[in-house]
């Protein structure tokens, strides 16, 4: 991805690097927001299923964010591309998903126990195998968009089989917003959000650079810190919306769906495009706590179906020690 800004960055104080990330990310967040209502209302005017639009295109458009970011980041700072992938996952299920049930236990749906979650487990181990081979080259960058055509496959098959009126009906809501815009509405929104992505993308990688090098900090855990947490934003609001309005099974379907996305989609992507380099760190500390927090989060789904107050504690506590042992050890004072 082209550099849509050049600031210089190394000659700017820290106050101004906090208030370009946190422009960068405004940008990020508000860029996929409009990216992915045009992208939906193209759909929804081609007269696809609303149910399909929901479990593809919404889905993707919304991880669009880490996917910008990443790929800006991939050429020139490969740390914070991957960093981010794996911090996503990890904040995804111990920052996000125990914010969430702290607030309220969350009900876990069956499917989710069977399906979506095993499913999450065999993947984050085929992304650990690939880095203990070496790295993610196009080779892995192909394979894991292959494995993500085929959950897209898997998922909306499943939906359109076990369909009933009510999810139907939800879909259709979802979709009734988008279908409001004409189809040149739409596409000036995908290109607008286009824009907004790359142009936030820029500013909050350059600006996370910087940082990490006056903090003698590496890319790297930059990566899997301030910007994962940055990107994950979205998820966040999203999931603390659905618990809100009494929606706690969306909450832990958008999380897993979440997770598995950032490693099949932006990681096949990203891979298959400009590669990633693993560092022997990682497979010490970030990998292995992934494998962790991913069966974890099948013993607890499993464990009376309902994500408890005292497990949401659990794995907040969790993210705060995986956090520390990852910074000790990218700092060199671990390993």
């Amino acid at each position: 991805m082209l550099a849509f800004i050049q600031l210089p960055f190394s000659e700017l104080h820290f106050v101004w690097l906090l208030l370009i990330m946190a422009i960068g990310l405004g940008g990020l967040t508000y860029g996929g927001d409009v990216l992915t209502g045009g992208a939906a209302a193209i759909s929804i005017n081609l007269k696809i299923a609303p149910i399909v639009v929901g479990l593809t295109v919404v889905s993707i458009a919304t991880s669009m964010p880490e996917m910008a970011t990443s790929l800006t980041a991939a050429r020139n700072n490969p740390g914070i591309a991957l960093g981010n992938i794996l911090g996503s996952n990890v904040a995804n299920i111990g920052l996000i998903l125990g914010i969430c049930a702290v607030l309220t236990p969350l009900k876990v749906e069956l499917r989710m126990i069977r399906r979506e979650v095993p499913i999450l487990i065999g993947v984050t181990l085929i992304f650990g195998l690939f880095a203990l081979g070496g790295g993610f080259q196009r080779l892995e960058g192909l394979l894991l968009l292959a494995l993500t055509a085929a959950y897209l496959i898997y998922i909306v098959r499943g939906a359109l089989s076990e369909g009933s009126a009510a999810v139907d009906e939800e879909f259709a809501q979802e979709a009734e917003s988008y279908a409001k815009r004409s189809t040149k509405a739409a596409v000036f929104f995908v290109l607008a959000g286009a824009v907004l992505l790359a142009v936030g993308a820029d500013l909050l990688v350059g600006a996370s650079v910087e940082m990490a090098l006056r903090m003698g900090a590496s890319e790297l855990f930059v990566g899997l810190t301030i910007v994962a947490i940055g990107t994950s934003l979205p998820e966040l609001a999203a999931s603390l919306a659905a618990v809100r309005a009494g929606h706690g099974d969306m909450c832990a379907g958008n999380i897993v769906g979440s997770c598995l996305f950032n490693i099949l989609l932006i990681g096949g992507a990203v891979s298959a495009i400009a590669g990633m380099d693993v560092r022997n760190k990682l497979l010490v500390i970030e990998f292995p706590a992934l494998i962790l927090l991913s069966g974890l989060l099948l013993w607890i789904f499993k464990s009376g179906r309902i994500v408890s107050r005292r497990e949401g504690v659990i794995l907040l506590l969790l993210y705060a020690v995986i956090l520390s042992l990852s910074g000790l050890s990218q700092f060199g004072l671990l390993f």
